[in-house]
């Protein structure tokens, strides 16, 4: 079997569902040989390949709240950002501690967006909290993160499915969950925020479907079924760990088939 890698993409609260995913893939006995991520992927992806058991980021995850994950920036416009990611930090640093990209069990990637060069940025070195923070932290919510000078928000404006990345890495088929799939499911309620955040949902749709034509040749893109659930909101994260789960143990032969075959 070729190398294969797992591309773990952004997804907010719907991104709860990687872990599902990862849960299935363990116990169908599959295991990528690398991994990356962007955004809750990048999260999600990080803690995996540090040796976190997918059972352990169940437990904590599918408990967070809002306000355990991030606090309001007392001048929001002077920080660039609503809240702040110190709180979220802090539950990383249990997992990810001090630990390098090299320390990792198994090869990990994860792309943020340079707020001034306006590109996707790869991180495969250095520390993995900084990188994963950086790749999190979602813009105008979140302060921008700062790593060597430069300002970094989430990698899911530039590349929120970053298959390029596995590809670059050495792998040769490509197993890519998009956890916020066909974002025009959504139905917009007529609010000034959530009219906001329904462009940026459409446009991220559109951006997503291109690159997806760009990279298809040895990649499986996979959906949890997860319809209209909002990815600003953490309701109902059992739901799409839930689904996460359904789609690796419903596409388990398919990926095994996928990952055999040979040109």
């Amino acid at each position: 079997m070729q190398k294969w890698g797992l591309v773990l993409g952004a997804g907010g609260a719907r991104g709860v569902a990687h872990v599902g995913f990862l849960q299935a893939l363990e116990e169908e006995g599959l295991t990528p040989d690398l991994v990356t991520g962007c955004s809750m992927g990048a999260i999600v992806g990080g803690c995996y390949c540090a040796g976190v058991p997918v059972s352990t980021l169940k437990e904590r995850i599918l408990r967070l709240r809002l306000w355990q994950i991030a606090s309001l920036n007392v001048a929001p416009l002077h920080a660039n950002g609503l809240l702040r990611l110190t709180k979220a930090r802090k539950i990383l640093e249990e997992f990810l501690g001090n630990k390098t990209f090299s320390d990792l069990d198994i090869p990990f990637a994860c792309v943020a967006t340079d707020l001034e060069r306006g590109e996707s940025v790869l991180f495969r070195e250095g520390s993995v909290l900084d990188a994963v923070i950086a790749s999190s932290s979602v813009p105008g919510a979140f302060t921008p993160a700062q790593i060597d000078g430069r300002l970094y928000v989430d990698g899911g404006v530039t590349e929120r499915v970053p298959v390029r990345a596995a590809k670059e890495m050495g792998a040769y088929k490509v197993v890519a969950v998009d956890a916020l799939g066909d974002l025009m499911q959504k139905k917009p309620t007529g609010s000034l925020v959530d009219t906001i955040l329904r462009c940026f949902d459409i446009m991220d749709t559109r951006t997503a479907l291109h690159r997806r034509r760009r990279y298809k040749k040895n990649v499986l893109y996979l959906e949890p079924a997860l319809g209209g659930m909002d990815q600003y909101q953490v309701k109902q994260l059992s739901l799409a760990y839930e689904k996460g789960y359904e789609l690796g143990k419903s596409r388990s032969a398919d990926l095994r088939a996928f990952l055999e075959e040979t040109e």
